[in-house]
Formats: C-alpha cells, structure tokens, sequence
C-alpha cells in the first residue's frame, strides 16, 4: 500500500558497526565457529585482551542486534610489520600485546563474518572502520597477513606458494581472501611462510600486504603521534600499609578502613590497594578465639556489611579500591579467598586467589581459583594477583597478555623472609612483563585471631629497571611495620616508551615460538 501523501516511512537502522565490547564476546565467539568451522576460536581472555590493548581498534558489525562480523587490529612498529613474522609472534599469540600506541602501523590481526550475511558488503565496511582508525591516529598505512584458502589445493595439483600469489595479483587466479584484500587497494608484497601452521587450507602461508594511507603527510603524521603520546595519562596509586590492631566494634573496623581511604583520597588517588587479610581483624571482636570453621562462617556472615562500606567509599570518595581480601564460603562448601575490586563508577569485580599456601589450606581450608582476568577501569586494564598468585611468573605474564598495565599485589605475610618472598617475585614481575607491580602488606599484631597473630611488611611499587625509571626499580617504598598511608604518580608514558626503545624490551623480544602462556579453557 503507497504511504500517504506528506508523510514520511521510518525504519530502524539495520546494520551497525561500531566498537567492540566485552558483552560482544559470546557472539564473537560464535560468528567465529561459523566462518571457520575448521579452526580453532580465540578464547575468551584473547579477545578480552585485544579489546583491552586497544580498545578502538576493534569492531563489531551488527545486523538485526545480533552480531555477524569481527575485526580485530593495534599499532605495529614498521620492524615488526613489514619484516617476516608468525602469527603468534606478530599479534602476542592471539592477545594483541605487542600494541604500540607510539608506532607506525595499523596491524589488521582478524577479520571474518558470519555465512549467513556475506553478499552485504559487510566486510568492506569493516575495511572502512580500520582505515578510518589509521587516518586518525596519523598512521603510514595498514599491514595485514591474508589467508590463501585455495593455495593448498593448489600446492597439491604441483603449483608454487610464490606462482599462486603471483598469478593472484595479477588478475590470472583469483583467491577468496587475496581477491579481495587487492579489490581493497591493499598491495602485495611478499608471502610468509609457516604464518599459521593451524591453517590448512592456506598450507601455513599468508600474503603479507599494505595499504597506505593517502592522507599521510609528515606533519600530520607527527602531530598524531604527540596526541597519541599526550593522551597517555598519570595514574595516582596509594597504598595502605595496614595495622592489624583488636577492634570492639565492626563500626571501629569501619573507622579505620575510612581513614586509609580518606587520606587516598584528599590525595586525588585513582586507586587505594588495602592488603590480604585485612578483613581478619573483625575476628578480634569475638569473646573467644573461634576455630577455622566457625571464623569462616563469621567472616561470611560480615560479607554484606563489608560489601556496602567498600561500594559505598568507592563511589562516594571517586577512587577505585582494590580491598586487599577476605575469606568467602562460597555455595559448594568450598571457602576461597577472594579480593574484591571496588570501582569508583559503581562497578564491583572480584578475583580468586590460584594458589592458597599451605598454611591457607592447612588452616582455613582455602581452596583456589580458576579465572585470572585484566580488569577494566578508568585508568585502563588492571590485574590483580593475591599474595602467593605473584609468586608464579605465568599469572602476571597471562595478565598482561589481557593489557594489564599494573599489577595490584595485596600481601599478609607474618615475617620478613616471607614479605621478602613476596616482593622479590613482585619485582621480577616488574622486570619482566615491562609493568609496574604494587604490593601492600599487613603489618602489626592481632592475639587471639587464629594463624594471623604476627604480620610483617615494607610495602611498595616496583617498576622496571631502564632509564625511564628509578633506578632501583622502586618507584614508592614505606618504612617497615609501621602503619600508614602513601601514594605515588606512575607515568604510564614511560611503559610504553620502555616497551618501545628500552635498553631491554622482555614483551617484544618473547620467543612465541618456543613458549607461551596458554589458559585452560576447562578449567
């Protein structure tokens, strides 16, 4: 039926892109399975850590709400980009970690679209997303590595990789994947051997080719890149080195834990880290010592009173706490330690402790966890590894995989060489992963608290060692065994400039080809 005369007909848009997002990734996954039945997806934690490395270079076509295309790019030095490389060597095996926010390259790590919806241009405009990026980050191009899915049966009939690719560039052979990539303006400029071993169809090979951008001019390209380095922000952290003193009340506990806070935060602290344990002091107000079990059944019991005092300060005080840890006895009848992440937009996070030590497990019974996640927050991705957890180098390693730029450690430890354990390992971390680790300990004496009578820490934040930084690595260091609060400015500029030109670079020189952190997705 026609439409009325002087009236218009509206309908909803239809197909979207835009940014992609953590909600986004269940269907990713799935788009994924679709395009390439054959190959292995990326995990969740890969594509959260893309999505966390750089956040705007990743996009997700949608079509009716659902999501039907994904793609997946970050910055590349020129040396890295245009020289030969792998897979898992270019892209920091699937989590885009090797992301230069001062380079010179938009690296498309991933495109596909689901089946269901190719004849709609789809990918062409998410081809359009990745340029718009380049343009505005003042890049000289985009570098991808196409899949030759036609290559192997090509090989099989007595064909060479260099011939197919030749033949394809020319217009004589078309490629599904190449065809498209040089329909694109997308220049070819070489093949790459044993890319992605995984792929069969493209017998391990990928075309290594560029498009330049056209808008490029030395200036231009200049001034983007001080904006880009200018927009790297000063992060203030505050640590509280807690006294373990008897309380009479849970509102004295409360009095003391505003205290840290407050002084945080008339010290305009983005993030308060208060340590492992802290929690315990509420023990001190029982008549009686109360064995494990019962202690964890109490600790449980204060769990929504220390919920609403934690969310309450975040948001009212405008700083993101990192609240140390407390015992949970969770629905299974397992009892974790579990530290909450209290986010000054309301959020609220939590992160299992992996490994209990001995003395948890012997003691409280603690069991561990199995999910390790980067956090986001206002001041970009954080991780957090609980007391003994940094004590294992592949839990900050698969962190900052995740874009992890700081590492939260909340300590309790009862004697020196046992901080010393601590913050030995929190420093290699610092080291070796280009990040930088806080470590916030208890500190004083608490009688009649089962297993947490005596408490020892020099809390601190350790950065990397290079000349961009301290030079002994220790950007905040407090008295030992005395209780208060400090805080401290770390200039996330110069992670990025030690990633990029230090003396040593651990993430960039990693050999993905003889070792990697791999999650268990069964776990």
């Amino acid at each position: 039926m026609a439409a009325k005369k002087g009236k218009s007909i509206r309908q909803a848009v239809r197909l979207i892109t835009r940014q992609a997002e953590p909600r986004d990734i269940a269907e990713i996954q799935a788009v994924m399975r679709n395009a390439y039945p054959t190959m292995a997806i990326y995990p969740a934690d890969q594509l959260q850590g893309q999505m966390n490395n750089f956040p705007e270079g990743q996009f997700v076509a949608v079509y009716d709400g659902r999501v039907v295309g994904y793609c997946a790019t970050f910055i590349a030095d020129e040396a890295d980009a245009l020289s030969p490389h792998t897979w898992r060597s270019i892209t920091g095996d699937g989590f885009a970690s090797r992301h230069r926010p001062l380079g010179d390259w938009l690296y498309g790590m991933e495109t596909f679209v689901d089946p269901s919806v190719r004849g709609m241009r789809i990918g062409r405009r998410l081809y359009d997303e990745r340029r718009r990026v380049c343009q505005a980050h003042g890049l000289r191009g985009i570098v991808i590595a196409g899949r030759l899915p036609r290559l192997a049966r090509f090989l099989k009939q007595g064909g060479g990789a260099a011939q197919y690719l030749e033949e394809v560039r020319t217009g004589r052979r078309r490629d599904p994947v190449a065809t498209f990539q040089i329909a694109n303006d997308f220049e070819v400029r070489g093949l790459l051997p044993d890319y992605l071993p995984s792929d069969a169809e493209s017998a391990g090979f990928a075309a290594l080719m560029v498009w330049r951008n056209p808008q490029l001019d030395d200036s231009a390209r200049l001034e983007a890149k001080r904006r880009r380095s200018a927009a790297v922000q000063t992060i203030r952290v505050a640590l509280a080195q807690y006294a373990m003193k008897p309380v009479a009340s849970f509102a004295a506990f409360a009095a003391q834990v505003r205290f840290a806070v407050e002084t945080a935060a008339v010290n305009s602290s983005d993030f308060l880290l208060l340590p492992e344990h802290f929690t315990l002091q509420l023990l001190s107000m029982e008549s009686e010592k109360l064995d494990a079990e019962a202690a964890v059944r109490r600790m449980t019991d204060h769990g929504p009173a220390l919920h609403e005092l934690m969310a309450g300060l975040s948001v009212r005080r405008n700083i993101n706490i990192v609240a140390g840890s407390q015992l949970v006895l969770g629905a299974d009848g397992a009892v974790r330690n579990v530290c909450r992440i209290y986010l000054r937009d309301g959020a609220v996070h939590e992160q299992v402790k992996l490994h209990p030590t001995p003395d948890e497990s012997r003691h409280w019974g603690v069991a561990g966890g199995t999910d390790l996640d980067a956090i986001p927050t206002d001041c970009g991705p954080i991780g957090v590894a609980i007391c003994y957890d940094a004590e294992f180098p592949e839990v900050t390693r698969h962190l900052v995989d995740q874009g992890a730029r700081i590492l939260f450690v909340p300590a309790c430890t009862d004697s020196r060489q046992a901080f010393m354990r601590v913050r030995h390992c929190a420093a290699a971390r610092a080291v070796e992963n280009q990040c930088f680790v806080a470590v916030a300990g208890t500190v004083g004496n608490l009688d009649g608290v089962g297993n947490l009578d005596a408490h020892y820490a020099q809390s601190c934040v350790l950065t990397p060692c290079d000349v961009m930084f301290p030079p002994d690595g220790v950007a905040l260091e407090l008295e030992p065994n005395c209780e208060t609060t400090a805080v401290v400015d770390l200039q996330l500029s110069a992670l990025w400039t030690g990633r990029n030109a230090g003396a040593v670079q651990q993430l960039r020189d990693r050999r993905f080809d003889l070792y990697s952190v791999r999650w268990r997705a069964d776990a």
